[in-house]
C-alpha cells in the first residue's frame, strides 16, 4: 500500500483524486494547500480520512508518505517536488515539469541522488487514439516521417493565473502537443524557430498565440500553430494533426476521425491513392489519461519499469517549450539542449 500526500487543491486536483481512487493499493494520507479551507473541502468532497494542513514540511514529517502528488502551480513546482524528494518520496508532478529548464535539470539531479522516481502527468500521451497512431506510424504504413503538423485554436476563458502568465500558450498548454509530436514521430527535436503574438482581441497578458517550426532529428520538421484566444470553429484540445511520410499521409482531427492514404503507384500529375485501414485499439495499450500515467508511475514505484513520463524523458518535451520561448524572445533559431 503506497501512502500518498497530495499538494495543491485547485481545480486540477479533482482529476488526481479521482484517478487515485482507481488503485486499491494507494491511500491518500495527507492533503496540503495554502488555503486550509480549500484543503478541508477537497478531502471531504473525496471522502478521505486524511490529515489536512498548509505546511508541507510538517505534513511530510507527520505522515511519512511513500509518494508525493504535486498539483501546484508551475512557479511552486520546484520547491514542492524538492521537498518531496528530500523526504524520501517518489514524486509525480503536474505539467510542466518545472518553471525553468534549469529547475528541471536540478529536479532530475535530486531524483537521481535520492534514488527516487520523479515523473510528470503528461496525460494526453495516454489518449487511446494517440496510441493507435503511434503503432500505425511505427509499423511503417506511411514510411519514414518527413513532417508532422499540429494546429490548436480554442477561445479559452480561464480567468485566474493563466490570464496574467507570460508565454501562456507555450508554457501552459503547448507542452501537451509538443510531447505528443515527439511520441508520434518517434523522434526528438533538435532546434526551433518560434514567434508569439497577442491579437488585439486577446484577454490574456502575453503569449496567447504562437507558431513554431521544430527540426526533427532526421532532417524533417514539426510545425505548430496555436491560439488560446481564437473564438469560433475550435479545434480539439488534442489539436488537429497531419503526419507526412515517405509513403503516405495520416490526418487526425484530435477526436475519433483518423484517416490515412498512400499512393498505389507513382504516376501522372497526382498519384492514384488508396485508403489505409487503421489498427483497432490494442488491449495492451497504456491508456487512461491521468489514471494511465498514475498507474505506470505507481507500477514503477513498486519495482516495475520507468514510466514513459519520467523526468529524464519528459525534460526533452520541456526543452521544446523553453526553446520556443527563447526563440520568440530573441527572434532567432534556437538549438535544443537538455
Amino acid at each position: 500500500m503506497q501512502r500518498i500526500v497530495l499538494v495543491g487543491c485547485g481545480g486540477m486536483s479533482d482529476a488526481w483524486f479521482n484517478a487515485a481512487k482507481a488503485d486499491d493499493n494507494v491511500q491518500i494520507v495527507g492533503v496540503v494547500d495554502i488555503d486550509a479551507a480549500r484543503a478541508e473541502a477537497k478531502a471531504k468532497q473525496h471522502g478521505l480520512n486524511a490529515a489536512v494542513g498548509t505546511d508541507l514540511s510538517a505534513m511530510l514529517a507527520k505522515v511519512s508518505p511513500d509518494v508525493l502528488f504535486d498539483v501546484v502551480v508551475p512557479a511552486a513546482r520546484h520547491g514542492v517536488a524538492s521537498a518531496g524528494l528530500a523526504a524520501g518520496c517518489h514524486v509525480l508532478s503536474e505539467k510542466p515539469m518545472a518553471d525553468t529548464l534549469e529547475e528541471a535539470r536540478d529536479l532530475m539531479a535530486r531524483a537521481a541522488a535520492a534514488k527516487r522516481i520523479h515523473a510528470v502527468i503528461q496525460n494526453r500521451r495516454y489518449d487511446p487514439q494517440i496510441r493507435r497512431i503511434r503503432r500505425f506510424v511505427a509499423g511503417g504504413e506511411i514510411g519514414d516521417v518527413t513532417s508532422i503538423h499540429a494546429d490548436f485554436f480554442i477561445g479559452a476563458h480561464f480567468g485566474g493565473f493563466r490570464d496574467e502568465m507570460r508565454h501562456v500558450l507555450l508554457l501552459d498548454m503547448a507542452i501537451h502537443t509538443f510531447d505528443a509530436a515527439r511520441y508520434l514521430a518517434g523522434q526528438d527535436m533538435t532546434a526551433v524557430y518560434a514567434k508569439e503574438w497577442e491579437p488585439k482581441s486577446s484577454w490574456y497578458h502575453q503569449g496567447s498565440s504562437a507558431s513554431a517550426i521544430f527540426e526533427l532529428g532526421n532532417g524533417g520538421v514539426f510545425t505548430y500553430n496555436g491560439s488560446w484566444c481564437a473564438e469560433g470553429l475550435n479545434t480539439s484540445w488534442e489539436s488537429n494533426w497531419r503526419i507526412v511520410g515517405t509513403r503516405g499521409t495520416l490526418v487526425w482531427d484530435g477526436g475519433k476521425d483518423i484517416r490515412a492514404q498512400r499512393p498505389t503507384k507513382r504516376e501522372g500529375f497526382i498519384s492514384p491513392l488508396t485508403d489505409l485501414t487503421m489498427p483497432p485499439h490494442d488491449p495492451s495499450d497504456r491508456i487512461g489519461g491521468h489514471a494511465g500515467v498514475m498507474a505506470d508511475f505507481l507500477a514503477a514505484v513498486r519495482g516495475g519499469p520507468a514510466p514513459e513520463t519520467v523526468g529524464y524523458e519528459n525534460i526533452k518535451s520541456l526543452a521544446m517549450v523553453f526553446g520556443a520561448i527563447r526563440s520568440a524572445e530573441s527572434k532567432q533559431r534556437v538549438e535544443l539542449k537538455v
